[in-house]
């Protein structure tokens, strides 16, 4: 089984291209999908103006407070609806669901986060509604794949020690339930070609070459990369970033479009 993550950006822009790729991808997969950029969309339609923050890092995030995650959880729950009810009616048997759903995906909540702020300082501050995964239920998305073609899961866990769902990032879903179910393949799919180097896209990445490739390029680009290298490690036969927003990205990255990591 391979997993499938799409980010925000090539859900706005290419969902109906993505649905087609799905369908003509021949087995069953997980698909992963974003949607930041729609969580903001509605979050200022509601008066909710969404606040991101900067890791020392350089990686910048949202910052999920308890009434934006409201927001996050509602227009997560209609990018999924949307994608499962698309898919069922060209034929296909699609079920679509959270990680809070049966506590597929645990997380804790982030308790502090350390950001850099407007002052280029570093600052601790309340972690809000964001959290980081422990554990993946393998089993039970082993039984879901059995019966279903196709599982679209949103990136929201639930934290069991406080009751509450919680923000995942979506890489980090992907990469923890691919690990989770020793993925044959899991595909990265963003709105760049791969991963770039002198403007020409790298082909191959091994696991060990990883924390030097990362190195050298941004900060979103380096944290998959580290992120794909861990997979790996932990038994997915390999990662794949690569466009996105193409037609038939997912038969694109399979057949060698985009950057392996192995």
């Amino acid at each position: 089984m391979i997993v499938v993550k799409a980010g925000g950006r090539v859900i706005k822009n290419s969902l109906q291209n993505l649905i087609d790729s799905i369908i003509s991808y021949n087995g069953k997969l997980i698909f992963v999908h974003g949607g930041g950029d729609i969580v903001t969309e509605y979050s200022k339609r509601m008066g909710i103006e969404p606040i991101f923050v900067t890791s020392p890092e350089g990686i910048r995030s949202r910052y999920t407070t308890r009434e934006e995650l409201d927001v996050y959880v509602m227009a997560m729950a209609l990018i999924n609806k949307n994608i499962v009810t698309a898919l069922n009616t060209r034929g296909k048997l699609a079920i679509g669901i959270s990680g809070a759903d049966a506590a597929i995906v645990k997380a804790n909540r982030k308790k502090r986060i350390m950001i850099i702020d407007e002052r280029g300082k570093k600052r601790i501050i309340d972690g809000g509604y964001t959290g980081k995964i422990y554990e993946v239920n393998a089993n039970l998305l082993n039984s879901i794949s059995n019966v279903f073609d196709y599982i679209i899961l949103s990136p929201i866990a639930i934290d069991i020690s406080e009751g509450t769902m919680l923000n995942v990032d979506g890489d980090q879903m992907a990469f923890s339930v691919a690990s989770a179910i020793k993925a044959d393949t899991l595909v990265i799919l963003t709105d760049v070609k791969g991963v770039l180097q002198n403007g020409e896209i790298v082909k191959k990445i091994s696991k060990d070459e990883a924390e030097e490739f990362a190195k050298k390029v941004g900060a979103g680009m380096n944290r998959k990369i580290l992120m794909s290298s861990e997979a790996v490690k932990n038994g997915v036969k390999k990662v794949i970033i690569s466009s996105g927003l193409e037609k038939d990205a997912i038969n694109k990255a399979l057949n060698g479009e985009g950057t392996v990591i192995e």
